[in-house]
């Protein structure tokens, strides 16, 4: 006989279960701790933090205050001027040979159509060495489209190759002769979102108007040029450079118990693209090196300094920006180590070296610290990122590259999409986790510290 309370424990079950088989992403997320306060308050009390804008300014203030709050020393802004980028009107359809509506955005530095938009025959290239093998003038008076195929991949290694249609592409078209260009987004999302991001014209080329479609728009052009059908685009991008713009570092320290030691640089970047709210790209980062310096030192002072810089304009910048002033300011301080967090926020999943062959007792101690949590070494060598590699190169320093999983980071970046509610909190915590287990390994090494050949 089937009881009552049989049936209601049945229910029970059965709804526990439906509930678990919802998304993640379906519910609200919310989580607590010093990452998360950080992640949350700058992209609900800032948002979008584009380079050289006022948000920008003002999350710089945010920061200032907020790393004072928490403990740090001698927290200061450092400014400096930069080239910037500002987003204008947007649009783009196909208008033949079936006319169609595009889902488009401008790439950094693109510059303005025509007023009333570019209207011109538009060109199918499949990758990026089709562009290039173009006869030169082929596309005097024409807008090229850079078709291209991301895949995801969980250390994100796709971004480099695929990346160069975006970073290359407009400089390659205009060297062609093309009046504009197109690309498919740098991304690995079916979403109708396309992906914004920089594109540098190399030194004698004149810039045009560059945008980037969604990857579904990608597939419409590319079945339309199957048809071997004359294809014409209307196309406006109001988007402009401009020079001169305010953008800064924030560098705050955590002193320790030894100054004559070089110290640990942790780095993330401020700074981020407008379309989204820049929670993964790169709030998430700040948060994690912020917390987990924190962390590390929760027992009392390391014994090296631990200083946590939050550097402006890396997503314009590149050569110019937040990286290359701190070596300006502090390139004469001596640095042991330096690290940053610029892949998201999801689950680190293995670890890489470039420590000199003297440093492995220490790196064998780092392993053994991130064991428990699932963190595996990985073959290669840690190379930092934008935000550090300038000093990183101005003294050979060691690295330790700490790699989160990116299968579905280039869903995400540089797009709309870019919100809090796609910060898992479990995940986030869990970088501190890591991070902290290695900065109080590394921030406790009193014997020295270099930079070797191997990553072993």
């Amino acid at each position: 006989m089937i009881t009552v309370t049989k049936l209601r424990a049945a229910a029970t079950v059965a709804a526990l279960s439906a509930a678990s088989a919802v998304p993640a992403m379906a519910t609200p997320v919310n989580g607590s701790g010093i990452a998360w306060d950080i992640v949350e308050g700058l992209t609900t009390e800032i948002g979008p933090r584009p380079a050289g804008s006022s948000a920008e300014d003002r999350a710089r203030d945010w920061g200032e205050a907020r790393l004072k709050a928490l403990g740090f020393h001698d927290v200061r802004v450092e400014e400096f001027k930069t080239r910037a980028w500002q987003r204008g009107p947007e649009s783009a359809a196909l208008t033949a040979p079936y006319p169609q509506p595009l889902a488009i955005t401008a790439l950094g530095f693109s510059v303005p159509t025509p007023k009333g938009g570019l209207k011109a025959e538009l060109v199918y290239f499949p990758t990026l060495a089709a562009l290039e093998a173009a006869p030169e003038g082929s596309l005097k008076g024409k807008v090229a489209f850079i078709d291209h195929a991301m895949r995801a991949a969980q250390d994100g290694s796709g971004y480099g190759p695929y990346g160069n249609v975006r970073r290359q592409g407009p400089t390659i078209a205009s060297r062609k002769g093309a009046a504009g260009v197109v690309i498919r987004s740098a991304g690995t999302d079916n979403h109708r979102n396309p992906h914004t991001g920089v594109t540098i014209f190399a030194d004698g080329v004149a810039p045009i108007p560059a945008g980037a479609v969604s990857n579904p728009d990608a597939d419409l052009i590319a079945r339309t040029a199957a048809r071997k059908l004359p294809m014409a685009i209307d196309l406006t991008l109001m988007g402009k450079p401009f020079p001169d713009a305010t953008s800064g570092n924030i560098v705050a320290d955590l002193p320790g118990r030894d100054p004559s030691l070089p110290m640990i640089l942790v780095g993330c970047h401020l700074d981020s693209w407008d379309l989204g709210t820049g929670a993964i790209d790169d709030a998430s980062g700040c948060a994690i090196v912020t917390a987990a310096a924190l962390a590390a030192q929760k027992d009392g002072q390391t014994l090296r300094t631990i200083r946590v810089l939050w550097s402006g304009n890396e997503e314009m910048g590149l050569a110019g920006g937040g990286g290359a002033h701190y070596v300006k300011l502090h390139g004469a301080e001596p640095h042991a180590i330096a690290m940053e967090s610029d892949f998201g926020a999801d689950r680190v999943w293995q670890v890489k070296f470039n420590t000199a062959p003297e440093n492995k007792p220490l790196a064998d101690k780092v392993k053994a610290a991130l064991w428990p949590l699932g963190i595996v070494p990985h073959d290669g060598l840690a190379d930092g990122g934008e935000d550090v590699t300038a000093i990183i190169k101005a003294q050979s320093l060691a690295v330790i590259d700490m790699g989160q999983d990116g299968m579905h980071y280039f869903d995400l970046h540089h797009t709309p999409d870019d919100t809090l509610d796609k910060v898992d909190p479990a995940a986030l915590q869990q970088n501190v986790d890591a991070w902290a287990a290695v900065l109080a390994v590394v921030a406790n090494e009193a014997g020295p510290i270099g930079k070797g050949a191997a990553g072993k």
